[in-house]
């Protein structure tokens, strides 16, 4: 197995829960950016833009940079660029400035984070005559489909999955997704840390078993190291397998990877 020169972390569930950090994460960060290993917190956080996602960090707080983030947001600001599309937005106020500048009038895609206030029905039926009245030309996008997230009570709330398989279901399209755990999403990350031809090299960290450590993250080849925190529940540790590893927290994954590092 290659030792681990660059790393990917995942945010919610994994180095805080809503705004509670977890235990020993923010020396954990300190400590794997004195090391001068390459990483980037790759996030499917889709409640705030990425500026207001790092504010959030440095106010718990994290010493993070804008350029230390990337996230599925960012990356449908992008799709929505380079295809020219205006976007009927399921998102959450605090996301909205992502977008700001596209126009979302006449719109010809549904774009879903999410968005638990808009999240009804009668956005979602909105959404779905969109759709359905002109199924060649509108598309369905994901900006991920987790089913479920850590909530600021530690209980497990529903994520946008779900509400995207319901328009799925009753439209017979099937969304493009973005974020985690496409391979795509995993390849934008790696050239972030000049990894790109490296996967094998590099390690994800996270709290789920699927949009952390599945798809893209499996398909690449990296070592994938699981946490006990946030949405992690015991059943999922039976899901290790080769180049998967179960860590108490983000602290100990670190503290396993700085002490393996060999520039």
């Amino acid at each position: 197995m290659s030792s681990i020169k660059g790393v990917l972390i995942d945010l919610s569930g994994t180095v805080h829960i809503d705004t509670k950090v977890i235990p020993g994460a923010i020396e954990a960060i300190q400590r794997l950016k004195d090391s001068k290993i390459p990483f980037r917190f790759a996030t499917n956080t889709t409640k705030v833009s990425s500026r207001k996602l790092v504010q959030k960090l440095t106010n718990l707080g994290f010493n993070v940079e804008e350029k230390d983030v990337f996230t599925s947001l960012s990356a449908c600001r992008d799709l929505i660029k380079t295809n020219n599309l205006r976007p009927m937005l399921f998102m959450e106020d605090a996301a909205m400035e992502e977008f700001q500048g596209f126009d979302t009038n006449n719109p010809n895609a549904v774009v879903i984070g999410l968005a638990p206030s808009k999240f009804n029905y009668e956005k979602l039926n909105e959404a779905f005559r969109l759709l359905s009245d002109d199924p060649d030309n509108v598309s369905l996008i994901a900006v991920h489909k987790a089913k479920y997230f850590a909530d600021k009570d530690e209980k497990l709330s529903m994520g946008p999955g779900g509400f995207i398989q319901a328009l799925e279901f009753a439209t017979g399209k099937t969304a493009k997704v973005v974020g985690k755990p496409t391979v795509n999403f995993f390849k934008l990350a790696l050239k972030q840390i000049g990894m790109e031809d490296r996967p094998q090299e590099v390690a994800i960290i996270g709290d789920d078993v699927s949009n952390d450590l599945g798809g893209g993250a499996k398909e690449l080849g990296l070592h994938r190291l699981l946490v006990q925190t946030g949405k992690y529940r015991e059943q999922d540790s039976k899901e290790t397998s080769e180049n998967f590893h179960v860590f108490k927290s983000v602290v100990e994954a670190i503290d396993h990877i700085i002490a393996q590092f060999n520039p």
